[in-house]
């Protein structure tokens, strides 16, 4: 299956640069994925296609602010470094800039002071990071030293990692996280869940809609392109998932009551299908996922699916073009495009029923 059977034309200004005041002041598209039929709403009124008896599935994994701005210890040359994920210990999975220049055994000094102008020696770096050793696409395993915890430090000196497309400065770090958000360690937001707010979802529970929760760090998956021709060529990289006895024990009685499984975002589709039994049934765990969902998968666990617009020739296209069919997604993106939703991370949903 060709990658280009999953291009679509999007002009620049439809992709949202900032979120909107209001969480859920989004546009909703709705798509029926068995007749292709297309819908226009505002994200309130998704409650209009949830029912008592059905469960929403939201990823409550929390964003760190991944992004370190630094220098080499040895030039002063400016480095960047996007945490992806936790190796071991001190040890992290990072992207680096520029990479050709960050080879093994570099060192790298952030939140250091500069040299005062009366001559004085520069403060020393609050952390410092030696790349071990190299992977493919700007990948790098970085060990770190520093005096004090970690994630403290990580909380002073780093940015929250937004992706490449989006150009404007985030006014409160808030607002790249779901409102759920609670275990540590993604290096994006699940961004379908943007667009609740608390108040929304007790409205949801007190309609009979039930909320249950997953984890997956969001890695580097997310900010890989597919570089091949073949959708078959293609490797996920693996990402942390858990899945609580609570969770599976929900999910698994909403199944048998006929009840619907609504995953919010792919990041949950993706974390419920990795933990569906060959008995359809949701299995407790944790482990690492390279799943990747493309047309010709059938869904275990999933029945309908809350998601935003995603970037042409990605992974999540073809995951939404696997429930919902390729043709229905094509048009149903075109019909967004000229009706100029808001794109991506801080963009418009899309539900999928």
């Amino acid at each position: 299956m060709q990658v280009d059977l999953f291009d679509y034309h999007l002009p620049e200004s439809l992709i949202a640069q900032t979120p909107l005041p209001d969480r859920t002041a989004s546009r909703l598209l709705t798509l029926d994925k068995r007749t292709g039929e297309i819908g226009h709403h505002t994200f309130e009124q998704l409650e209009r296609y949830l029912e008592a008896g059905d469960v929403l599935v939201l990823n409550d994994t929390r964003v760190i602010p991944a992004r370190l701005f630094g220098v080499k210890a040895d030039t002063g040359a400016k480095a960047e470094v996007l945490l992806l994920k936790q190796l071991e210990g001190d040890c992290w999975e990072a992207l680096v800039r520029p990479a050709k220049r960050l080879k093994t055994g570099t060192v790298l000094h952030f939140g250091g002071g500069a040299p005062s102008e009366a001559g004085g020696d520069a403060e020393p770096p609050l952390l410092v990071a030696t790349v071990e050793s190299e992977g493919d696409m700007g990948s790098r395993a970085l060990r770190f030293s520093y005096e004090g915890i970690f994630n403290e430090l990580l909380d002073r000196l780093g940015h929250m990692p937004l992706p490449p497309y989006i150009k404007e400065q985030l006014p409160e770090r808030e607002r790249y996280q779901t409102v759920y958000a609670k275990h540590q360690g993604s290096a994006a937001a699940p961004t379908a869940g943007l667009h609740f707010t608390q108040d929304y979802l007790n409205r949801l529970e007190q309609k009979g809609i039930q909320l249950a929760y997953v984890t997956l760090h969001v890695g580097l998956g997310t900010f890989r392109p597919v570089g091949v021709e073949t959708v078959e060529q293609h490797e996920m990289h693996e990402e942390y998932y858990e899945v609580s006895a609570e969770t599976a024990e929900l999910v698994n009685a909403v199944k048998r009551k006929g009840g619907r499984v609504v995953a919010v975002g792919t990041t949950s589709a993706r974390t419920l299908e990795t933990a569906a039994g060959e008995d359809g049934m949701l299995q407790a765990g944790s482990g690492w996922t390279g799943i990747f969902i493309y047309p010709g998968y059938r869904f275990r666990i999933v029945d309908a699916l809350l998601t935003n617009f995603h970037l042409p020739k990605s992974t999540l296209l073809m995951l939404i073009s696997a429930l919902a069919g390729r043709e229905n997604v094509l048009a149903a993106y075109r019909e967004a495009v000229e009706r100029e939703y808001r794109f991506f991370s801080f963009g418009d949903a899309m539900f999928i029923h």
